[in-house]
């Protein structure tokens, strides 16, 4: 970046100073919140957000220099919900992905499934549909229930990824086959009751700092006589 495009030191003052402001603010919300999902605190947050990441940026411009904040996006924070307090139906959406990581376990399932459709004795006489992955994969989810699959994945030769299911809430039901054409399409976020979300991501956050506990203190001090570890301010 040139000089000329640089941001001035007033701007920077003026960017941390909105900061403070926005902290001040944040602390006041969450102060007088009237529940757990207090839009007031929800809007706080998301001022802060935008506060600390202005201010971030034009340090860097400025002077090369970062802060230590680490602020979620805001489109990685489901809003308050504002669904109907007393909701008549409910939409659950589940995406579970898998790896075919044994497709010779696979095969042999969908051929036995075909066989058994077809009252074939001989289970290696069967048609091209259980010779592929994919047309495996059509037998094995129109034989067994997904929740089926789930339980049982690694007999079929399949390894778990990440999942997630939504719950969203609405006054009426749809009408039949309304959303049949794009069924993910339509999801009002703040309409989302609760959501569950696996992944092995957690896993490996959780695996890092339980090295990060093992590690051993490369000064060889004790914790009496070393520095006081930093708090984790990470919301």
């Amino acid at each position: 970046m040139s000089d000329a495009a640089q941001p001035t030191a007033a701007e920077v003052r003026a960017a941390a100073e909105a900061v403070k402001t926005a902290l001040d603010r944040h602390l006041a919300a969450v102060e007088r919140r009237s529940g757990e999902d207090d839009p007031a605190v929800y809007e706080a947050f998301n001022e802060l957000a935008v506060a600390a990441e202005s201010y971030d940026e034009l340090l860097y411009d400025r002077y090369d220099e970062v802060t230590p904040f680490e602020i979620p996006a805001a489109e990685d924070v489901l809003p308050p919900y504002t669904g109907p307090e007393e909701p008549s139906a409910l939409s659950v959406l589940i995406r579970r992905d898998y790896a075919v990581v044994e497709p010779q376990r696979l095969l042999a399932h969908a051929q036995r499934i075909e066989a058994a459709d077809s009252d074939i004795s001989d289970a290696s006489d069967t048609s091209d549909t259980s010779g592929t992955v994919h047309g495996a994969l059509g037998l094995l989810f129109g034989e067994y229930e997904p929740d089926e699959i789930a339980s049982r994945h690694k007999e079929f030769g399949l390894e778990e990824g990440d999942s997630t299911l939504w719950v969203t809430a609405s006054d009426e039901p749809t009408e039949p086959g309304e959303w049949l054409e794009a069924p993910f399409e339509q999801v009002d976020p703040a309409e989302v009751v609760c959501r569950f979300d696996v992944s092995a991501v957690f896993d490996e956050d959780l695996d890092d700092d339980v090295h990060d506990l093992d590690e051993p203190d490369d000064t060889g001090d004790d914790l009496e006589d070393g520095p006081v570890p930093a708090l984790d301010t990470d919301r």
